[in-house]
């Protein structure tokens, strides 16, 4: 896979079920999330279709050939903060690049919308995506253990001021 044959595509409401599929069946391989992650990813696509600001909020989907292989997503979340959401990648796309093209296509997207930073929320386990946010300015916030889809997790939030680009 070469980074030229990867295009990057606006989100569909018929990518839904696919996200909140692949979702599930990632977290739950990598993590041993249960099945209660994939109905929490599914309420927050129905969310975003029922009501978003194209102008504001955005999902992209990233696809080699037709097929999907990874997503990210930036929503309002307030107060002029970005909030990046459902970012993921198929395993066999991880360590490309791709995971830093989708996250600087949403950054650059944040910062050219107007909000001044971009929040993320995510685990510490998923060291890989943890170290790409800290190696493109964000800087973690808070970090506490929790009991969530059936694991016990450290939970993280990061944040990235939005007044250069990535």
């Amino acid at each position: 896979m070469t980074k030229s044959d990867i295009t990057l595509r606006l989100f569909d409401p018929a990518d839904a079920p696919w996200i909140a599929q692949r979702h599930g069946a990632l977290y739950r391989d990598a993590d041993g999330f249960d099945d209660t992650f994939e109905p929490l990813v599914a309420s927050i696509l129905d969310a975003f279709c029922a009501g978003h600001d194209p102008a504001r909020e955005r999902g992209w989907i990233a696809e080699r050939a037709g097929q999907r292989l990874g997503t990210i997503f930036c929503v309002d979340q307030g107060e002029n903060i970005a909030k990046l959401r459902l970012f993921s990648l198929e395993p066999e796309a991880r360590g490309q690049g791709l995971g830093f093209q989708l996250l600087r296509t949403c950054v650059n997207f944040a910062r050219d919308a107007g909000y001044a930073e971009m929040q993320l929320w995510t685990h510490e386990s998923h060291k890989a995506a943890c170290a790409l946010y800290e190696r493109n300015g964000f800087r973690l916030l808070s970090s506490k253990p929790v009991r969530s889809f059936g694991q016990d997790l450290v939970e993280q939030a990061w944040a990235r001021d939005l007044k250069t680009p990535l």
